[in-house]
Protein backbone atom coordinates (compact mmCIF):
# COMPACT_ATOMS: atom_id res chain seq x y z
CA UNK A 1 0.00 0.00 0.00
CA UNK A 2 2.13 2.94 -1.08
CA UNK A 3 0.89 6.30 -1.42
CA UNK A 4 3.97 8.09 -3.19
CA UNK A 5 3.34 11.25 -4.79
CA UNK A 6 -0.13 11.82 -3.00
CA UNK A 7 -0.09 14.89 -0.27
CA UNK A 8 -2.58 14.22 2.93
CA UNK A 9 -3.89 16.90 5.53
CA UNK A 10 -3.95 15.41 9.10
CA UNK A 11 -6.17 17.39 11.02
CA UNK A 12 -5.63 16.67 15.17
CA UNK A 13 -2.25 15.04 13.70
CA UNK A 14 0.10 16.58 16.70
CA UNK A 15 -1.01 13.73 19.04
CA UNK A 16 -2.02 9.94 19.72
CA UNK A 17 -4.64 8.94 16.82
CA UNK A 18 -3.77 11.45 14.38
CA UNK A 19 0.23 11.45 14.97
CA UNK A 20 0.22 7.47 14.40
CA UNK A 21 -1.63 8.50 11.08
CA UNK A 22 0.57 10.91 10.17
CA UNK A 23 3.97 8.55 10.61
CA UNK A 24 2.11 5.80 8.69
CA UNK A 25 1.04 7.93 5.76
CA UNK A 26 4.74 9.06 5.54
CA UNK A 27 6.26 5.65 5.82
CA UNK A 28 3.95 4.58 2.85
CA UNK A 29 5.55 7.92 0.78
CA UNK A 30 3.17 10.69 0.82
CA UNK A 31 3.69 14.15 2.16
CA UNK A 32 1.84 15.06 4.98
CA UNK A 33 0.03 18.73 6.26
CA UNK A 34 -0.14 18.43 10.14
CA UNK A 35 -3.06 20.86 11.21
CA UNK A 36 -3.52 21.10 14.93
CA UNK A 37 -3.86 23.57 17.61
CA UNK A 38 -1.11 22.11 19.88
CA UNK A 39 1.79 24.16 18.40
CA UNK A 40 4.30 22.57 20.46
CA UNK A 41 3.40 19.21 19.56
CA UNK A 42 3.12 19.91 15.85
CA UNK A 43 6.39 21.13 16.03
CA UNK A 44 7.90 18.07 17.70
CA UNK A 45 6.29 16.21 15.74
CA UNK A 46 7.22 17.58 12.44
CA UNK A 47 11.41 17.24 14.20
CA UNK A 48 10.48 13.98 14.79
CA UNK A 49 9.39 12.81 11.41
CA UNK A 50 10.80 14.98 9.04
CA UNK A 51 13.80 12.42 8.82
CA UNK A 52 11.47 10.06 7.06
CA UNK A 53 9.76 12.42 4.63
CA UNK A 54 7.97 15.72 4.17
CA UNK A 55 6.01 16.64 6.71
CA UNK A 56 5.22 19.91 8.05
CA UNK A 57 2.73 21.79 10.69
CA UNK A 58 0.22 24.14 10.23
CA UNK A 59 -1.38 25.44 13.77
CA UNK A 60 -5.59 25.78 13.04
CA UNK A 61 -8.41 25.28 14.39
CA UNK A 62 -10.43 23.33 11.97
CA UNK A 63 -14.23 24.53 13.36
CA UNK A 64 -13.07 27.71 12.04
CA UNK A 65 -13.67 28.02 7.94
CA UNK A 66 -10.95 30.74 7.83
CA UNK A 67 -8.16 28.34 9.74
CA UNK A 68 -9.48 25.80 7.23
CA UNK A 69 -9.09 28.07 4.06
CA UNK A 70 -5.47 29.04 4.82
CA UNK A 71 -4.99 25.18 5.83
CA UNK A 72 -6.14 24.44 2.48
CA UNK A 73 -4.03 27.01 0.84
CA UNK A 74 -0.61 26.55 3.01
CA UNK A 75 -0.79 22.89 2.41
CA UNK A 76 -1.13 23.41 -1.86
CA UNK A 77 1.68 26.04 -1.59
CA UNK A 78 3.65 23.74 0.28
CA UNK A 79 2.92 20.69 -1.70
CA UNK A 80 1.20 22.20 -4.46
CA UNK A 81 -2.15 19.98 -4.58
CA UNK A 82 -4.01 17.56 -2.02
CA UNK A 83 -4.78 14.31 -2.32
CA UNK A 84 -6.07 12.80 0.63
CA UNK A 85 -7.66 14.31 4.03
CA UNK A 86 -8.03 12.42 7.26
CA UNK A 87 -10.29 14.64 9.12
CA UNK A 88 -8.92 12.95 12.62
CA UNK A 89 -9.96 16.23 15.15
CA UNK A 90 -11.84 15.46 18.01
CA UNK A 91 -12.14 16.22 21.45
CA UNK A 92 -14.47 14.86 24.07
CA UNK A 93 -16.33 16.47 27.30
CA UNK A 94 -18.11 14.20 29.90
CA UNK A 95 -20.92 15.73 31.77
CA UNK A 96 -24.10 14.36 32.50
CA UNK A 97 -27.27 14.97 30.32
CA UNK A 98 -28.38 17.08 32.88
CA UNK A 99 -25.37 19.00 33.01
CA UNK A 100 -24.33 19.42 29.82
CA UNK A 101 -24.17 23.16 29.09
CA UNK A 102 -24.99 24.04 25.74
CA UNK A 103 -21.38 25.62 25.46
CA UNK A 104 -19.71 22.30 25.66
CA UNK A 105 -22.32 20.63 23.25
CA UNK A 106 -21.34 23.44 20.94
CA UNK A 107 -17.42 22.90 21.21
CA UNK A 108 -17.62 19.16 20.92
CA UNK A 109 -19.86 19.06 17.80
CA UNK A 110 -17.60 21.58 16.18
CA UNK A 111 -14.63 20.51 16.65
CA UNK A 112 -15.48 16.21 15.90
CA UNK A 113 -18.62 17.30 13.32
CA UNK A 114 -17.89 21.00 11.92
CA UNK A 115 -14.63 20.44 11.00
CA UNK A 116 -15.00 17.16 9.07
CA UNK A 117 -17.79 19.50 7.29
CA UNK A 118 -15.29 22.22 6.80
CA UNK A 119 -12.46 20.66 5.67
CA UNK A 120 -14.09 17.41 3.41
CA UNK A 121 -15.83 20.32 2.06
CA UNK A 122 -12.98 22.57 0.94
CA UNK A 123 -10.61 19.73 0.20
CA UNK A 124 -12.88 18.20 -2.11
CA UNK A 125 -13.38 21.17 -3.91
CA UNK A 126 -9.70 21.82 -4.97
CA UNK A 127 -9.64 17.79 -6.02
CA UNK A 128 -12.62 18.22 -7.97
CA UNK A 129 -10.74 21.30 -9.41
CA UNK A 130 -7.64 18.85 -9.77
CA UNK A 131 -9.46 16.04 -11.33
CA UNK A 132 -10.36 18.80 -14.13
CA UNK A 133 -6.59 19.56 -14.76
CA UNK A 134 -6.01 15.97 -15.16
CA UNK A 135 -5.28 14.81 -11.78
CA UNK A 136 -6.59 11.48 -10.34
CA UNK A 137 -9.85 11.60 -7.83
CA UNK A 138 -8.59 11.60 -4.26
CA UNK A 139 -9.95 10.12 -1.08
CA UNK A 140 -11.12 11.11 2.38
CA UNK A 141 -11.32 9.34 5.80
CA UNK A 142 -13.14 10.91 8.54
CA UNK A 143 -12.56 9.47 11.96
CA UNK A 144 -15.85 8.52 13.64
CA UNK A 145 -16.04 5.49 16.80
CA UNK A 146 -18.04 2.86 17.63
CA UNK A 147 -19.66 5.37 19.56
CA UNK A 148 -21.56 6.43 16.49
CA UNK A 149 -23.66 3.69 17.35
CA UNK A 150 -22.77 2.48 20.83
CA UNK A 151 -23.99 5.43 23.31
CA UNK A 152 -22.26 6.31 26.44
CA UNK A 153 -24.35 8.21 28.87
CA UNK A 154 -21.55 10.65 30.09
CA UNK A 155 -19.94 11.58 26.84
CA UNK A 156 -23.39 13.28 24.88
CA UNK A 157 -21.84 15.38 22.70
CA UNK A 158 -19.02 13.32 21.62
CA UNK A 159 -21.62 10.16 20.82
CA UNK A 160 -23.85 12.17 18.85
CA UNK A 161 -21.02 13.90 17.18
CA UNK A 162 -19.47 10.93 15.43
CA UNK A 163 -22.54 9.53 14.93
CA UNK A 164 -23.38 12.57 12.65
CA UNK A 165 -20.01 12.05 11.61
CA UNK A 166 -20.89 8.45 10.20
CA UNK A 167 -24.19 9.82 8.37
CA UNK A 168 -21.52 13.12 7.21
CA UNK A 169 -19.27 9.99 5.37
CA UNK A 170 -22.39 8.23 3.60
CA UNK A 171 -23.41 12.04 2.12
CA UNK A 172 -19.64 13.14 1.05
CA UNK A 173 -19.76 10.02 -0.28
CA UNK A 174 -22.23 9.97 -2.66
CA UNK A 175 -22.14 13.24 -3.29
CA UNK A 176 -18.97 12.34 -4.88
CA UNK A 177 -19.39 9.30 -6.24
CA UNK A 178 -19.34 11.33 -9.73
CA UNK A 179 -16.23 12.75 -9.77
CA UNK A 180 -14.68 9.58 -8.82
CA UNK A 181 -13.35 11.19 -4.78
CA UNK A 182 -14.05 8.20 -2.47
CA UNK A 183 -15.29 9.01 1.40
CA UNK A 184 -15.07 6.61 4.33
CA UNK A 185 -14.93 5.94 8.22
CA UNK A 186 -12.99 4.46 10.82
CA UNK A 187 -14.93 3.56 13.79
CA UNK A 188 -12.09 3.08 16.68
CA UNK A 189 -12.67 0.94 19.51
CA UNK A 190 -10.60 1.11 22.86
CA UNK A 191 -7.13 2.47 21.87
CA UNK A 192 -4.93 3.55 23.88
CA UNK A 193 -3.83 7.21 23.47
CA UNK A 194 -3.82 9.64 26.46
CA UNK A 195 -7.93 9.62 27.27
CA UNK A 196 -7.31 5.79 28.01
CA UNK A 197 -3.92 5.95 29.53
CA UNK A 198 -5.58 5.69 32.97
CA UNK A 199 -6.94 2.28 32.18
CA UNK A 200 -2.98 0.62 32.27
CA UNK A 201 -3.16 1.76 35.73
CA UNK A 202 -6.32 0.49 37.09
CA UNK A 203 -7.09 -3.35 36.74
CA UNK A 204 -11.11 -2.51 37.98
CA UNK A 205 -11.35 0.06 34.82
CA UNK A 206 -8.72 -2.57 32.48
CA UNK A 207 -11.53 -5.24 33.66
CA UNK A 208 -14.22 -3.42 32.98
CA UNK A 209 -12.71 -2.16 28.93
CA UNK A 210 -11.49 -6.03 28.19
CA UNK A 211 -13.99 -7.46 29.01
CA UNK A 212 -16.21 -5.66 26.56
CA UNK A 213 -13.21 -6.20 24.02
CA UNK A 214 -13.23 -9.75 22.73
CA UNK A 215 -9.63 -9.70 21.25
CA UNK A 216 -8.99 -9.35 24.74
CA UNK A 217 -6.57 -6.16 24.66
CA UNK A 218 -6.59 -2.46 23.87
CA UNK A 219 -5.22 -1.11 20.16
CA UNK A 220 -2.79 0.80 19.13
CA UNK A 221 -2.58 4.16 17.13
CA UNK A 222 -0.82 2.32 15.08
CA UNK A 223 -3.45 -0.39 13.90
CA UNK A 224 -6.11 2.64 13.25
CA UNK A 225 -3.62 4.09 11.27
CA UNK A 226 -3.25 1.11 8.90
CA UNK A 227 -6.86 0.64 8.38
CA UNK A 228 -6.96 4.58 7.34
CA UNK A 229 -3.62 4.20 5.05
CA UNK A 230 -5.47 1.31 3.63
CA UNK A 231 -8.53 3.50 2.82
CA UNK A 232 -6.65 6.33 1.19
CA UNK A 233 -4.74 3.85 -1.08
CA UNK A 234 -5.39 2.12 -4.37
CA UNK A 235 -6.19 -0.88 -2.49
CA UNK A 236 -9.92 0.15 -1.93
CA UNK A 237 -10.28 1.24 -4.84
CA UNK A 238 -13.93 0.17 -4.63
CA UNK A 239 -14.31 1.34 -0.92
CA UNK A 240 -16.72 3.86 -0.24
CA UNK A 241 -19.33 5.37 2.06
CA UNK A 242 -17.98 2.71 4.34
CA UNK A 243 -17.08 2.84 8.15
CA UNK A 244 -14.75 0.75 9.17
CA UNK A 245 -15.23 -0.35 13.14
CA UNK A 246 -11.37 -1.04 14.06
CA UNK A 247 -12.46 -2.06 17.52
CA UNK A 248 -11.23 -5.89 18.82
CA UNK A 249 -14.47 -7.16 18.10
CA UNK A 250 -16.93 -5.27 20.45
CA UNK A 251 -19.10 -3.73 17.66
CA UNK A 252 -21.39 -7.12 17.49
CA UNK A 253 -20.87 -8.47 21.09
CA UNK A 254 -23.56 -8.32 23.40
CA UNK A 255 -22.09 -9.84 26.36
CA UNK A 256 -19.41 -9.51 28.40
CA UNK A 257 -16.30 -11.87 28.03
CA UNK A 258 -14.15 -13.32 31.03
CA UNK A 259 -11.19 -11.45 31.52
CA UNK A 260 -8.09 -12.68 32.39
CA UNK A 261 -6.14 -11.85 35.42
Amino acid sequence: MRLDGRTAIVTGGANGIGLAIVRRLVTDGARVMIADIDEAAGAAAVEAISGDGEVRFTAADVSERLDVHNLVARTIDAFGSINALVNNAGIVHAADFLDLTEADFDRVMNVNLKSAFLCGQAVARHMVERIGEGDEPGSIVNMSSINDTLAIANQVPYSVSKGGVSQLTGVMALSLAQHGIRVNAVGPGSIMTDMLASVADNPELRTRVLSRTPLGRIGDPSEIAAVTAFLLSSEASYVTGQTIYADGGRMPLNYTVPVKE
